[in-house]
Protein backbone atom coordinates (compact mmCIF):
# COMPACT_ATOMS: atom_id res chain seq x y z
CA UNK A 1 0.00 0.00 0.00
CA UNK A 2 1.31 3.24 -0.73
CA UNK A 3 2.70 5.07 2.44
CA UNK A 4 0.96 8.27 0.60
CA UNK A 5 -2.75 7.32 1.16
CA UNK A 6 -4.04 8.51 3.91
CA UNK A 7 -1.73 11.90 3.47
CA UNK A 8 -3.37 15.57 2.41
CA UNK A 9 -1.55 18.47 2.32
CA UNK A 10 -2.24 20.74 4.90
CA UNK A 11 -4.30 23.52 4.14
CA UNK A 12 -6.05 26.24 6.67
CA UNK A 13 -9.92 25.87 6.52
CA UNK A 14 -12.12 28.87 4.88
CA UNK A 15 -13.14 31.60 7.46
CA UNK A 16 -17.31 31.17 8.37
CA UNK A 17 -19.15 33.77 9.46
CA UNK A 18 -21.40 33.64 12.61
CA UNK A 19 -20.34 29.97 12.98
CA UNK A 20 -20.58 28.78 15.90
CA UNK A 21 -17.77 29.33 18.10
CA UNK A 22 -17.05 27.76 21.75
CA UNK A 23 -16.85 29.76 24.68
CA UNK A 24 -13.87 28.18 26.18
CA UNK A 25 -10.57 29.82 24.39
CA UNK A 26 -8.68 27.19 26.32
CA UNK A 27 -8.43 24.36 28.19
CA UNK A 28 -11.43 22.14 29.07
CA UNK A 29 -14.81 22.50 27.19
CA UNK A 30 -17.90 22.80 29.14
CA UNK A 31 -18.88 24.10 32.60
CA UNK A 32 -21.73 21.67 34.08
CA UNK A 33 -21.58 18.38 34.89
CA UNK A 34 -23.35 16.81 31.96
CA UNK A 35 -21.39 18.88 29.47
CA UNK A 36 -17.99 17.65 30.67
CA UNK A 37 -19.65 13.74 31.85
CA UNK A 38 -20.21 14.18 27.90
CA UNK A 39 -16.26 15.03 27.01
CA UNK A 40 -15.07 12.71 30.19
CA UNK A 41 -17.04 9.53 28.11
CA UNK A 42 -15.88 10.50 24.66
CA UNK A 43 -11.84 10.95 25.97
CA UNK A 44 -12.20 7.68 27.70
CA UNK A 45 -12.76 6.14 24.23
CA UNK A 46 -8.90 6.53 23.36
CA UNK A 47 -9.60 8.73 20.51
CA UNK A 48 -6.25 10.46 21.33
CA UNK A 49 -4.83 12.97 19.48
CA UNK A 50 -7.76 12.69 16.78
CA UNK A 51 -10.28 14.02 19.35
CA UNK A 52 -8.42 16.67 20.71
CA UNK A 53 -7.71 18.35 16.56
CA UNK A 54 -11.66 18.94 16.60
CA UNK A 55 -10.82 21.74 19.71
CA UNK A 56 -9.25 24.47 17.79
CA UNK A 57 -11.76 24.24 14.85
CA UNK A 58 -14.71 24.35 17.52
CA UNK A 59 -12.58 27.67 18.91
CA UNK A 60 -12.75 29.31 15.55
CA UNK A 61 -15.93 28.93 14.36
CA UNK A 62 -16.15 26.29 11.71
CA UNK A 63 -19.08 24.57 12.23
CA UNK A 64 -21.67 26.26 10.59
CA UNK A 65 -25.05 24.30 12.37
CA UNK A 66 -25.86 21.39 14.34
CA UNK A 67 -29.33 20.04 15.02
CA UNK A 68 -29.98 17.57 17.41
CA UNK A 69 -32.86 15.11 16.44
CA UNK A 70 -34.05 11.73 18.30
CA UNK A 71 -30.72 9.25 17.97
CA UNK A 72 -28.92 11.35 15.49
CA UNK A 73 -26.78 14.86 15.37
CA UNK A 74 -26.77 16.43 11.95
CA UNK A 75 -24.19 19.34 11.56
CA UNK A 76 -22.38 21.10 8.62
CA UNK A 77 -18.31 21.71 8.98
CA UNK A 78 -16.36 24.17 7.23
CA UNK A 79 -13.10 22.79 6.26
CA UNK A 80 -10.58 23.97 3.50
CA UNK A 81 -12.68 23.41 0.53
CA UNK A 82 -15.36 25.24 -0.90
CA UNK A 83 -18.41 23.48 0.18
CA UNK A 84 -19.06 22.60 3.67
CA UNK A 85 -18.48 19.20 4.91
CA UNK A 86 -21.84 17.09 6.13
CA UNK A 87 -21.49 16.00 9.34
CA UNK A 88 -23.75 12.63 10.98
CA UNK A 89 -23.30 11.16 14.37
CA UNK A 90 -26.05 8.71 15.53
CA UNK A 91 -26.32 7.36 19.07
CA UNK A 92 -28.99 4.28 19.27
CA UNK A 93 -32.30 5.51 20.69
CA UNK A 94 -33.29 3.80 24.22
CA UNK A 95 -36.57 1.54 23.48
CA UNK A 96 -39.65 2.01 25.14
CA UNK A 97 -39.54 -0.73 27.50
CA UNK A 98 -36.17 0.91 28.77
CA UNK A 99 -37.81 4.77 28.86
CA UNK A 100 -40.79 2.76 30.76
CA UNK A 101 -38.06 1.84 32.95
CA UNK A 102 -35.83 4.98 33.37
CA UNK A 103 -38.96 6.99 33.84
CA UNK A 104 -40.37 4.89 36.24
CA UNK A 105 -37.06 5.13 38.44
CA UNK A 106 -37.07 9.00 37.95
CA UNK A 107 -40.37 9.46 39.17
CA UNK A 108 -39.70 7.09 42.30
CA UNK A 109 -37.58 9.91 43.53
CA UNK A 110 -39.54 12.97 44.68
CA UNK A 111 -36.17 15.07 43.94
CA UNK A 112 -35.81 13.56 40.68
CA UNK A 113 -38.94 14.48 39.75
CA UNK A 114 -39.32 18.48 41.05
CA UNK A 115 -35.84 19.13 39.74
CA UNK A 116 -37.24 17.44 36.58
CA UNK A 117 -40.34 18.79 36.29
CA UNK A 118 -39.61 22.31 36.59
CA UNK A 119 -36.95 22.08 33.88
CA UNK A 120 -33.41 21.01 35.81
CA UNK A 121 -30.81 17.85 35.45
CA UNK A 122 -30.26 16.68 38.51
CA UNK A 123 -26.76 16.08 39.15
CA UNK A 124 -27.26 12.25 39.99
CA UNK A 125 -29.63 11.16 37.23
CA UNK A 126 -27.25 8.83 35.88
CA UNK A 127 -27.96 6.73 38.91
CA UNK A 128 -31.69 6.77 38.22
CA UNK A 129 -30.58 4.64 34.34
CA UNK A 130 -28.07 2.58 35.88
CA UNK A 131 -30.59 1.22 38.44
CA UNK A 132 -32.23 -0.03 35.35
CA UNK A 133 -29.57 -1.32 33.94
CA UNK A 134 -29.03 1.45 31.41
CA UNK A 135 -26.85 4.33 30.50
CA UNK A 136 -27.73 7.32 29.43
CA UNK A 137 -24.44 8.50 27.98
CA UNK A 138 -22.72 6.13 25.41
CA UNK A 139 -20.54 3.53 26.82
CA UNK A 140 -18.17 2.67 24.10
CA UNK A 141 -17.41 4.36 21.12
CA UNK A 142 -18.68 1.52 19.01
CA UNK A 143 -21.75 3.42 20.16
CA UNK A 144 -21.31 6.12 17.70
CA UNK A 145 -22.14 5.65 14.17
CA UNK A 146 -20.68 8.68 13.00
CA UNK A 147 -19.88 10.01 8.92
CA UNK A 148 -17.97 12.73 7.37
CA UNK A 149 -18.02 13.81 4.03
CA UNK A 150 -14.22 15.17 4.14
CA UNK A 151 -11.52 12.77 2.82
CA UNK A 152 -9.82 11.64 5.83
CA UNK A 153 -10.35 8.51 6.80
CA UNK A 154 -9.64 8.91 10.66
CA UNK A 155 -12.48 8.32 12.62
CA UNK A 156 -13.12 10.99 14.40
CA UNK A 157 -11.61 13.39 11.98
CA UNK A 158 -11.59 16.95 13.17
CA UNK A 159 -14.97 17.58 11.89
CA UNK A 160 -16.50 15.68 13.78
CA UNK A 161 -14.39 15.83 16.64
CA UNK A 162 -14.92 20.14 16.38
CA UNK A 163 -18.94 18.34 16.88
CA UNK A 164 -18.60 16.70 19.60
CA UNK A 165 -16.85 19.58 21.42
CA UNK A 166 -19.65 21.81 20.61
CA UNK A 167 -22.26 19.51 21.56
CA UNK A 168 -20.66 19.65 25.25
CA UNK A 169 -21.38 23.36 25.19
CA UNK A 170 -25.17 22.80 23.62
CA UNK A 171 -25.68 20.15 26.75
CA UNK A 172 -24.53 22.78 28.92
CA UNK A 173 -27.45 25.18 27.34
CA UNK A 174 -29.68 22.66 27.46
CA UNK A 175 -28.91 19.40 29.18
CA UNK A 176 -32.31 17.52 28.03
CA UNK A 177 -30.62 17.28 24.71
CA UNK A 178 -28.93 14.37 25.77
CA UNK A 179 -32.28 12.95 26.61
CA UNK A 180 -33.46 13.99 22.86
CA UNK A 181 -30.42 12.26 22.09
CA UNK A 182 -31.44 9.23 23.52
CA UNK A 183 -35.13 9.30 22.26
CA UNK A 184 -36.94 11.49 24.34
CA UNK A 185 -37.68 15.31 24.05
CA UNK A 186 -37.98 17.26 27.39
CA UNK A 187 -41.53 17.86 27.18
CA UNK A 188 -42.24 14.02 26.36
CA UNK A 189 -39.84 13.71 29.75
CA UNK A 190 -42.03 16.01 31.36
CA UNK A 191 -45.31 14.66 30.45
CA UNK A 192 -44.31 10.92 31.27
CA UNK A 193 -43.40 11.62 34.64
CA UNK A 194 -46.47 13.49 35.40
CA UNK A 195 -48.51 10.68 34.02
CA UNK A 196 -46.78 8.38 35.66
CA UNK A 197 -47.09 10.51 39.13
CA UNK A 198 -50.69 11.13 38.61
CA UNK A 199 -51.67 7.62 38.14
CA UNK A 200 -49.39 6.87 41.20
CA UNK A 201 -51.50 9.40 43.19
CA UNK A 202 -54.71 7.37 42.27
CA UNK A 203 -53.70 3.90 42.68
CA UNK A 204 -52.62 5.80 46.69
CA UNK A 205 -56.25 7.23 46.93
CA UNK A 206 -57.76 4.08 45.80
CA UNK A 207 -56.02 1.77 48.78
CA UNK A 208 -56.14 4.30 51.19
CA UNK A 209 -60.24 3.90 50.24
CA UNK A 210 -60.21 -0.07 50.56
CA UNK A 211 -61.28 -2.01 53.20
CA UNK A 212 -58.06 -3.76 53.87
CA UNK A 213 -56.58 0.35 54.43
CA UNK A 214 -56.41 1.64 57.84
CA UNK A 215 -60.28 2.87 58.48
CA UNK A 216 -60.67 6.53 58.71
CA UNK A 217 -63.48 6.30 60.43
CA UNK A 218 -61.35 5.25 63.43
CA UNK A 219 -60.05 8.35 63.49
CA UNK A 220 -63.76 9.94 63.06
CA UNK A 221 -64.98 8.12 66.32
CA UNK A 222 -62.64 9.95 68.53
CA UNK A 223 -63.59 13.08 67.03
CA UNK A 224 -65.83 15.37 69.51
CA UNK A 225 -68.00 17.64 67.07
CA UNK A 226 -67.04 21.06 66.95
CA UNK A 227 -70.18 22.11 68.99
CA UNK A 228 -69.36 19.78 71.86
CA UNK A 229 -65.20 21.25 72.19
CA UNK A 230 -65.91 25.41 71.83
CA UNK A 231 -64.57 26.38 74.95
CA UNK A 232 -61.52 24.30 74.34
CA UNK A 233 -60.67 24.38 70.40
CA UNK A 234 -57.71 26.86 70.50
CA UNK A 235 -56.23 25.42 73.61
CA UNK A 236 -53.84 22.80 72.31
CA UNK A 237 -53.55 19.37 73.90
CA UNK A 238 -50.99 17.89 75.72
CA UNK A 239 -50.37 15.71 73.07
CA UNK A 240 -48.43 18.84 71.10
CA UNK A 241 -45.93 19.00 74.50
CA UNK A 242 -44.36 15.74 72.79
CA UNK A 243 -44.36 17.73 69.31
CA UNK A 244 -40.50 18.49 68.64
CA UNK A 245 -40.63 21.06 65.42
CA UNK A 246 -36.76 21.02 63.98
CA UNK A 247 -37.23 22.45 60.35
CA UNK A 248 -34.90 21.92 57.77
CA UNK A 249 -34.42 23.62 53.98
CA UNK A 250 -35.76 20.83 51.76
CA UNK A 251 -33.60 19.44 48.75
CA UNK A 252 -35.94 20.65 46.16
CA UNK A 253 -37.52 24.48 47.35
CA UNK A 254 -41.22 24.38 46.33
CA UNK A 255 -40.89 20.74 45.29
CA UNK A 256 -44.85 20.56 45.20
CA UNK A 257 -45.40 23.48 43.43
CA UNK A 258 -42.91 22.58 41.06
CA UNK A 259 -44.38 19.43 40.33
CA UNK A 260 -48.17 20.57 40.14
CA UNK A 261 -47.03 23.85 37.55
CA UNK A 262 -48.97 26.66 36.88
CA UNK A 263 -52.36 26.40 39.10
CA UNK A 264 -55.21 27.32 36.79
CA UNK A 265 -55.86 30.89 38.46
CA UNK A 266 -53.72 34.48 38.24
CA UNK A 267 -54.25 37.43 40.07
CA UNK A 268 -53.69 40.17 37.44
CA UNK A 269 -50.70 39.15 35.37
CA UNK A 270 -49.63 36.77 38.36
CA UNK A 271 -49.89 32.73 38.43
CA UNK A 272 -51.16 32.04 41.70
CA UNK A 273 -48.21 29.37 41.81
CA UNK A 274 -45.51 32.00 41.50
CA UNK A 275 -47.03 33.77 44.21
CA UNK A 276 -47.60 31.01 46.42
CA UNK A 277 -43.58 30.19 46.03
CA UNK A 278 -42.89 33.57 47.33
CA UNK A 279 -44.93 33.01 50.17
CA UNK A 280 -43.58 29.88 50.76
CA UNK A 281 -39.76 30.91 50.44
CA UNK A 282 -40.67 34.05 53.31
CA UNK A 283 -42.50 31.77 55.95
CA UNK A 284 -39.74 29.13 55.36
CA UNK A 285 -37.29 31.30 56.02
CA UNK A 286 -39.33 33.25 59.24
CA UNK A 287 -39.27 29.20 60.40
CA UNK A 288 -35.57 28.29 59.81
CA UNK A 289 -34.60 31.87 61.83
CA UNK A 290 -37.50 31.22 64.64
CA UNK A 291 -36.22 27.30 65.14
CA UNK A 292 -32.48 29.19 65.02
CA UNK A 293 -33.30 31.24 68.13
CA UNK A 294 -34.94 28.62 69.58
CA UNK A 295 -31.62 26.75 69.55
CA UNK A 296 -29.86 29.41 70.96
CA UNK A 297 -31.92 29.85 74.14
Amino acid sequence: MSPYWNYYEKTSPKAVKNGLKAKSKRGSIGETWWSKRWVSVLESFDMGARLSRGKSYARKGQVISIDIEPGVVQARVQGSFAKPYDVSIKLVPLSSQEWEKAIAAMASKAVFSARLLSGEMPQTIEEAFSDCGISLFPRKGADLLTDCSCPDWSNPCKHIAAVYYLLAEQFDHDPFLIFKLRGKSKEEIVEALRSFRSAGAKEESERSRSPDSVSVSLIEDKARPLEECLDCFWQKGSELDLLVINPKSPPVENAVLKILGEAPISIGRANLAGLLKKAYVIAGQAALQKAARGSED
